[in-house]
């Protein structure tokens, strides 16, 4: 067994090219870093596997408040998540060797006091029971090479202290919002959000080349925009979540609530989506927008 692992994550040295692993005296691999092929294989395991297309799942756990000028911020709901990802090598003749991320997502909104999937929520300044639209967004898809879109050789954001290893991601968005009109410049309402993520875990268990993918806990914190379905009418304000988590070993790890929930409502999240996915990413705002649609014209 030991053999064989140590020869897939040679293989996928390989496949990310030249110089991401170094081997001690007993033989064993260790990925090196400091090089675009290092990072490139580090942000693998951390993300997914080394193995083609083998399915690894994350799930998250928190809370989400709003924030408004001149009030407290109110503890508005629970939240469950979970995302079901897979990774395949893949080469680009511009940004050269890598691996593509195919994946679905689930956020489920919860009662904060009974912790019941919630199908109704009440709007606590407009007193609306309002219907809630939990996230669902197939798919969220995305790959990493040796060479950034900048033409640049990819780096680790990865840093070692001691015997673990912690990364810090975060992603400000600011786009066109697909629930807008077509003049937000002019007029506003342009999506604006930030997702925060820390990804954490033990060197040894990154460098082991017994192991195709990496333990890793995450914590993920959201601040965006009023969620559509909460019906706020453009009042000041924001909403954020914050959760804590980490990859689990199989589907079966998942709470009883969340397996429930893919079973009656998307059983077709119990894998990733298929590694040649072709598909644009779905985004909760996206989906809903879908729904609404769908709607009217039934």
């Amino acid at each position: 067994m030991k053999t064989m692992m140590k020869a897939l994550l040679a293989s996928a040295v390989m496949m990310a090219g030249c110089g991401s692993a170094t081997a001690d005296d007993h033989g064993n691999l260790s990925i090196d870093l400091s090089t675009p092929e290092g990072a490139v294989l580090a942000g693998r395991k951390v993300a997914c596997s080394t193995i083609e297309g083998k399915d690894v799942i994350f799930h998250w756990e928190g809370e989400a408040y709003s924030r408004r000028t001149g009030e407290r911020d109110k503890h508005l709901f629970d939240v469950e998540g979970m995302n079901v990802r897979s990774c395949t090598s893949v080469s680009d003749p511009d940004r050269g060797e890598g691996w593509k991320l195919v994946s679905r997502e689930i956020l489920l909104y919860l009662d904060k006091d009974t912790g019941e999937v919630l199908k109704t929520w009440e709007n606590p300044w407009t007193g609306e029971d309002v219907e809630v639209f939990h996230v669902a967004n197939d798919p969220v898809n995305f790959g990493n090479y040796t060479k950034g879109r900048d033409g640049k050789p990819a780096t680790s954001s990865i840093r070692i202290d001691g015997d673990k290893w912690f990364q810090t991601t975060t992603f400000p968005l600011y786009y066109p919002n697909p629930l807008g009109g077509d003049y937000q410049p002019e007029v506003g309402g342009t999506y604006h959000a930030t997702e925060m993520f820390n990804f954490m875990g033990s060197v040894e268990d990154l460098m082991d080349a017994d192991k195709d993918t990496a333990e890793a806990w995450i914590g993920w914190v959201r601040m965006s925009d009023w969620l559509p379905w909460m019906r706020m009418a453009g009042r000041d304000g924001v909403i954020y979540f914050h959760t804590s988590g980490r990859k689990i070993d199989s589907f079966d790890a998942l709470s009883e609530r969340m397996r429930g929930e893919i079973a009656t409502n998307y059983p077709e999240y119990t894998t990733a989506p298929p590694d040649d996915d072709p598909r644009r990413n779905m985004t909760s705002w996206k989906h809903y927008k879908q729904i609404m649609e769908a709607r009217k014209a039934e």
